[in-house]
């Protein structure tokens, strides 16, 4: 009873009316839960006993009888001995936090637990509550300006052979409840401007992907700025996805290691390919259009990936349980994008990136919630696959590894890593004259470590690639 208030704990005087009372009840269940204490004055046990019986009901029963819809809630009495030495009782309502429904007081007022305040939402927030809880569907809100023309015949018409469905696209989209009647007019919803027009952020300015990739393993600003690439893509979802998908590819690595079993080497991709493109597609899908402030993000490190969706976890998702638990924020959005291939059933996307990461021995998917977004991690390991690169080159060549300088031994590692290295490009590399680096790829030419592939002793395309012939035998 001494802890301070705070997002998950309240305390009320057993003056408090029920009306109020019934306002603390609907912030914390439209929030994430949390308990109120009944019988606290100016951090002073004050009891509710001597409110009379029918006062302590109206206590216990307030969650029932005065919110709408009735919160979820258990009670607790405490005994209790105040400063005058008097036995009494504290109340305690335990509330859990609703699922899919925004909870209201009988004059039609909403509260959410804000800090530690219960705060009364306006009508914005009001409605940015239901379309986070699921009762109210963003998607299915009607835009205005929206027009025929403004379609991208290229994706219906691959929908519509999707579905063998024969009509026209007017009549494929009233069926689907994609355009509605309103005033006399047909109004596109915002699944159908998302999903079918050539321009969506015309209409929605956040629906798009950013793409920034970073050298290092941690964003500098200012005069360290380290993005080496950024790209925003735009366009109906479908081809949202394949564009920034083909290009997010171009970005990724290839590791090269060499396979015991057949003596050839074998590329390794940075990350499973399944992993990340589904991660990307599950942003895109069920990210929260309605919060127009932001758009998606994906942020490319030497040791991780990441994709920041706007939107917090919808309803019963978490944390824990995404592996296992499914709800769209965007049913129909979710639905199109089933029916033309890009999104899994039955949650089996994020089981198999779990799966694909486990497969190629790299860290379980990280997802976190932020006050804003949902982020999912992807980690390739790389220090890892750095260690076991240098213990096996240096393994491959025993004790004349040490005995290497360290231009050498940037000179194998390249390599070994993309199988073959020429002059002019190892030159570049090192910041060296071609002269010097000639000398050195020269040098582990004589030791046996390179091997120089040229049609002649001046041939412009020559290279050279690691000399493994005795050691694979």
């Amino acid at each position: 009873m001494n802890s301070d208030e705070s997002y998950l704990f309240d305390k009320k005087s057993a003056d408090i009316s029920i009306s109020k009372l019934a306002e603390a009840m609907i912030g914390f269940a439209n929030a994430d839960g949390g308990v109120i204490a009944i019988g606290i004055k100016d951090r002073k046990l004050q009891g509710v006993l001597s409110q009379g019986n029918t006062k302590v009901n109206d206590f216990l029963q307030c969650g029932f009888l005065k919110c709408q819809p009735p919160v979820n809630y258990k009670q607790e009495r405490i005994s209790v001995i105040k400063s005058n030495g008097k036995s009494d009782e504290i109340i305690l309502l335990h509330i859990e936090p609703s699922v899919d429904v925004v909870h209201k007081t009988e004059a039609d007022a909403v509260f959410s637990r804000i800090g530690d305040e219960t705060t009364k939402l306006n009508f914005e927030q009001r409605i940015g509550l239901e379309y986070s809880k699921g009762s109210r569907l963003y998607e299915e809100q009607l835009i205005e300006g929206c027009t025929f023309e403004d379609l991208d015949e290229e994706v219906l018409n691959r929908y519509k052979a999707t579905l063998d469905f024969g009509g026209s696209y007017e009549e494929l989209l009233l069926a689907r409840r994609f355009v509605r009647h309103q005033n006399n007019e047909l109004k596109f919803t915002v699944a159908a401007v998302l999903l079918f027009t050539k321009f969506p952020t015309a209409f929605i300015p956040s629906a798009k992907v950013r793409f920034f990739r970073y050298e290092g393993i941690e964003a500098q600003v200012g005069t360290s700025m380290n993005i080496s690439k950024q790209k925003t893509f735009e366009g109906p979802l479908p081809k949202l996805i394949e564009n920034s998908r083909a290009f997010i590819s171009t970005q990724l690595r290839e590791f090269t290691a060499l396979d015991k079993n057949t003596g050839k080497f074998v590329s390794v991709p940075e990350y499973p390919p399944f992993a990340w493109q589904e991660g990307v597609i599950n942003a895109i899908v069920h990210r929260a259009y309605n919060i127009h402030g932001d758009d998606i993000k994906i942020f490319m490190f030497d040791d991780r990936i990441e994709v920041h969706s706007p939107g917090k976890f919808l309803n019963i998702v978490t944390t824990e349980n995404i592996k296992d638990t499914r709800y769209s924020r965007n049913p129909k959005v979710a639905r199109v994008l089933t029916e033309l291939g890009w999104v899994r059933e039955l949650n089996e996307g994020v089981k198999r990136i779990y799966r694909d990461m486990e497969h190629y021995f790299l860290e379980d998917p990280i997802y976190k919630e932020t006050n804003t977004n949902v982020v999912l991690i992807l980690r390739n390991n790389i220090l890892m696959r750095q260690k076991r690169k240098e213990e096996r080159l240096s393994s491959l060549f025993s004790e004349r590894w040490e005995s290497l300088t360290p231009d050498e031994k940037l000179a194998i590692e390249i390599v070994f890593a993309q199988n073959s290295l020429k002059t002019k490009e190892f030159s570049e590399k090192l910041g060296k004259g071609l002269q010097a680096t000639r000398r050195i790829l020269n040098n582990l030419e004589g030791k046996s470590i390179l091997e120089k592939i040229a049609s002649s002793t001046t041939d412009p395309n020559s290279y050279y690639v690691l000399n493994f012939e005795e050691k694979l035998q």
